[in-house]
């Protein structure tokens, strides 16, 4: 089907990298051993238009169907490929049809012709985490209004994508721990620790416990999707085990002080962060 990108672990313009992270799994006393699948290597399985479509999505949102992630952010190109696949024109006739069948919701952030900027979320999961104070306090300092609700927050989420600079307050709708998205916002004074799937702020152990529970679900759906005889009973198959069959993770997402602090006045040494993902 073509190549269609994913934001999963794109946050805050931080991609994704695997150095050595042996000393930081000492100190974080985790072992991470769980690899990030890859959509190519059951993407041949499926020929169909709908079931191509449906097995991007299914890898792709794996972690917000099993309820441990709100939402993922996808771009999906308009280019068509040697094998006659466009996966922009198969979103647009069926990526409403394949989300309501992965019980998704999808909102366009940005549709600029050559390609479609979608988040893809689960909304029982997503309206839980605004909720939260700690997620409406950081929202409110990025400049939404404490009165909205997920839709008027997603409208005002894609105004500003269409504004032409990027919104880094999108971390908080990814389900990003809120002290790292805080962190690189500037919202609380917390240093930065290490360079994971995303700017880790603080103590690393919780967020990479969350991320490798994130490429976790990823290869249960990879390993899903390489026996199945159809991407969409996948989908039921990730729903009816849910977060149960994820590594369990205590994440602590709030923060005690959303108030700016000043800097830390700066030092002759400066210790320079360690990769830890």
């Amino acid at each position: 089907m073509g190549q269609m990108q994913s934001y999963n672990h794109i946050q805050m313009g931080t991609r994704h990298t695997s150095p050595d992270r042996s000393a930081d799994n000492k100190s974080s006393g985790t072992s991470h051993k769980t690899k990030r699948a890859f959509w190519g290597d059951v993407a041949g399985r499926f020929c169909d238009p709908r079931e191509c479509l449906a097995s991007y999505l299914a890898l792709e949102t794996a972690e917000v169907i099993a309820g441990v992630k709100p939402a993922n952010l996808i771009s999906v190109p308009n280019r068509t490929h040697s094998c006659g696949s466009n996966p922009y024109t198969y979103w647009k006739k069926w990526g409403r049809e394949v989300t309501k069948v992965a019980q998704l919701e999808s909102y366009t952030l940005k549709d600029r012709g050559n390609s479609v900027l979608v988040l893809l979320y689960r909304e029982d999961v997503l309206a839980e985490l605004l909720a939260t104070p700690a997620a409406r306090a950081m929202l409110r300092r990025a400049g939404y209004s404490g009165q909205m609700g997920i839709s008027e927050l997603l409208d005002t989420l894609a105004q500003r994508m269409g504004s032409g600079t990027f919104p880094h307050e999108i971390g908080i709708f990814l389900g990003y721990p809120l002290k790292d998205v805080a962190g690189f916002m500037g919202l609380a004074r917390i240093p930065f620790t290490c360079q994971g799937p995303w700017k880790i702020f603080g103590d690393p152990g919780a967020s990479l416990k969350l991320a490798d529970t994130f490429r976790w679900c990823r290869k249960q759906m990879a390993d899903d999707l390489a026996h199945c005889s159809s991407p969409f009973e996948c989908f039921e198959y990730c729903k009816s085990k849910g977060a149960f069959f994820c590594p369990s993770v205590d994440i602590d997402c709030h923060l005690h002080n959303l108030e700016r602090k000043p800097a830390p006045a700066k030092t002759t040494e400066r210790k320079q962060p360690s990769q830890c993902s």
